[in-house]
């Protein structure tokens, strides 16, 4: 019995796997047929309507109107004296003497000594001059002498006819005149070299530099400093052609007083704080600038260090570079609108009363940084569009914000025929669903009251019982 073999059939390996398959593959076709069946309900679903929003965009804008300006140009030019020269000695020397004024930035007068070169030499000179002075009067006089002996001594001999003028010693008397006329000449030559040892101001003004001091030798013609005049400083205002066109400026223009110039405020900021000044225009240059072809018109103003100063008392320093500002001419009757309401070529944006937006094509007059002046292209009290708009946005509704109060619409569109009728369905079906809302409620109630009315019934029997 021991030796029966055992004939069995060995488990194959990997059934295991096969019983989990036939448990799920039921299962996943289960559950891709419940997926199929899903979408397809889904695809033959209708589409939900979608809402479309009636879209506005809101925009600030305010009324162009109709009032009377009066342009103005605005330039910037260097403030510079009228008169301003180097002073030179017309001779030589060594200088002795310095005012205390002869400083740079110091302030002198007119007539007052600020140089003066040792004269010690210009003396002698004088003196010698008077002594040829005093020689060529007595050769004068000695030939006048002579020429009256000569007459008597003519007469004496008993002569009747005329004696010759060589006999009165007229030539002689003559070069002594002469002589003695270059001996004055030289004479006042020397005096006048003595007065030129004291370099003296030729007008009111101020030191820009100086160039020599006391003990220096000069040279006539060497530069010793370097002044201006104090008395009226200008101011060279470049003007475009456009420029030109606003003011009443010809182009050889020459005030004839100062009353009738054209008057130009002068602004510069000065230690801080902002400086006004008044002059006048007073002429243009005789030509056109070939640079910045510009003509320069050359504004004035009268002591600059004292009358002319600004209402601060800063005077108007050489250097100081200025902004102008020019009365131009005068219209009426002109349209104004804030200057963003200005597009590039000249372009407005208009919207009306409903928020339909127009570009129209505009002549401006004048424009600065905050408003433009218009003469064709708008109306007075059309809305001008102000805000920030990209040109292919102009086609839609617009709504229209006051720009001096945001918070005020000044046009809010109406409502297109189609968003209405939307609006109306929906109030349709709103009220179709409350009704049938109303309608289940009422029959919810209804069904409670019955079973509630039962169920007292059944426990009053069982009570009875």
């Amino acid at each position: 019995m021991s030796n029966i073999q055992d004939y069995s059939i060995p488990e194959k390996k990997g059934g295991w796997l096969r019983k989990l398959l036939v448990i799920f593959i039921p299962i996943l076709i289960f559950v891709a047929f419940v997926v199929a069946a899903i979408v397809v309900v889904k695809l033959n679903a209708e589409p939900e309507e979608r809402k479309r929003n009636f879209n506005t965009l809101a925009v600030i804008a305010d009324y162009a109107r109709q009032d009377d300006v009066q342009l103005r140009v605005k330039t910037q030019g260097e403030v510079r004296p009228q008169i301003e020269i180097d002073l030179v000695p017309e001779v030589g020397g060594k200088i002795v003497y310095v005012s205390p004024n002869f400083i740079e930035g110091g302030l002198f007068r007119k007539g007052e000594v600020l140089v003066r070169i040792q004269d010690a030499d210009f003396q002698v000179g004088v003196i010698r001059a008077e002594a040829n002075v005093a020689q060529a009067q007595q050769v004068l006089v000695r030939e006048k002498a002579e020429g009256e002996i000569a007459r008597q001594d003519f007469i004496e001999l008993g002569r009747t006819d005329e004696p010759s003028p060589l006999a009165l010693r007229e030539p002689q008397q003559a070069q002594a005149r002469a002589s003695l006329q270059a001996a004055q000449a030289e004479l006042e030559a020397a005096k006048l070299n003595l007065s030129r040892t004291e370099v003296r101001a030729p007008f009111s003004g101020r030191v820009r530099t100086k160039s020599s001091d006391i003990g220096q030798f000069v040279a006539p013609g060497t530069r010793l400093a370097s002044i201006f005049s104090t008395n009226i400083v200008e101011v060279r205002l470049p003007l475009s052609d456009d420029q030109l066109s606003k003011i009443d400026l010809p182009l050889a223009y020459v005030a004839k007083s100062r009353a009738e110039a054209v008057p130009v405020t002068l602004t510069a900021r000065v230690a801080g704080a902002q400086r006004v000044w008044e002059g006048r225009i007073m002429r243009t240059d005789a030509a056109y600038d070939t640079q910045t072809r510009s003509l320069f018109a050359i504004a004035e103003v009268n002591d600059p260090y004292g009358d002319g100063v600004s209402k601060t008392g800063v005077p108007l320093a050489p250097g100081l570079f200025v902004d102008a500002d020019i009365a131009g001419k005068k219209f009426e009757n002109v349209i104004v609108i804030p200057r963003d309401g200005l597009r590039p070529q000249d372009e407005v944006y208009v919207v009306d009363d409903k928020g339909k937006a127009e570009i129209r094509s505009v002549v401006v007059l004048d424009a600065t940084s905050e408003r433009a002046v218009l003469t064709e292209g708008v109306s007075s009290g059309e809305l001008v569009v102000l805000s920030p708009m990209e040109r292919s946005r102009v086609e839609m509704t617009l709504k229209v914000l006051d720009a001096n109060n945001p918070e005020t619409v000044l046009v809010d569109p109406p409502k297109p025929d189609w968003q209405k009728s939307v609006e109306g369905k929906d109030g349709e079906m709103s009220d179709e669903k409350a009704d049938r809302r109303s309608k289940k409620s009422e029959t919810g109630s209804n069904q409670d009251d019955s079973e509630t009315s039962e169920n007292d019934v059944s426990s009053s029997n069982k009570s009875g019982d």
